[in-house]
C-alpha cells in the first residue's frame, strides 16, 4: 500500500487513538506523522492489511508513550472539546473519562471498546500478554464504573 493510501485508509483512527493516549491535538498529530514517516522507512511488507493496522497502532501507541515520559507537566488532562474527536455523539462521556486513566489502562480500554479489537489482537499489538490486556480491561472498568457512577449520583442529587 502507498503511504498516500495508508493515510486516507488508518489516518483518522490513528488520530483519534492519538488524541485518547496524548490529550493534546498538536501531539496527537505529531505522533501520526511520525508513525506515517516510520510506515515510508519500513522495508518489508506487510502479511496482510490487519498485519499492517496493527503494525501502525502499535507504532502510534509506542510514539504516544514516547511523548508522555517527555511530559514535565501533569499526565491527566482534562479534555473540554472531546465531543468534535468521537465517531459516535454518545461515547463523548465515556470517553472523556477513558482520558483520565492511567495510559497502560487507558489504551487497551480505547482499542477494545472503541475500535473493537479483540484482547488477544491487543496483547499481539502492544507486544504484552493477553493476561496482562485482560487484567487491564478490568482494572479500566472499574475505574470508569467508579468516576461515571460518582458523575451520575452527582448530577442526580442536583437535578
Amino acid at each position: 500500500m502507498r503511504v498516500e493510501e495508508a493515510v486516507m485508509e488508518y489516518g483518522d483512527m490513528l488520530y483519534r487513538v492519538c488524541m485518547v493516549l496524548l490529550c493534546n491535538e498538536q501531539d496527537a498529530q505529531d505522533a501520526v506523522q511520525d508513525t506515517f514517516c516510520s510506515y515510508m522507512e519500513r522495508d518489508k511488507g506487510f502479511r496482510n492489511r490487519e498485519h499492517e493496522k496493527a503494525w501502525l497502532i502499535r507504532v502510534a501507541t509506542n510514539r504516544c508513550m514516547d511523548v508522555h515520559r517527555g511530559r514535565s507537566r501533569h499526565p491527566f488532562v482534562q479534555w473540554e472539546d472531546v465531543d468534535q474527536y468521537c465517531e459516535f455523539p454518545e461515547q463523548s462521556e465515556v470517553l472523556a473519562e477513558l482520558m483520565n486513566l492511567p495510559d497502560p489502562l487507558k489504551t487497551v480500554v480505547y482499542l477494545h471498546y472503541i475500535e473493537g479489537y479483540k484482547a488477544a489482537e491487543i496483547a499481539q499489538m502492544l507486544g504484552i500478554t493477553l493476561n496482562a490486556v485482560k487484567k487491564r480491561m478490568q482494572r479500566g472498568r472499574e475505574r470508569l464504573k467508579l468516576s461515571l457512577d460518582g458523575e451520575n449520583q452527582t448530577s442526580s442529587a442536583h437535578g
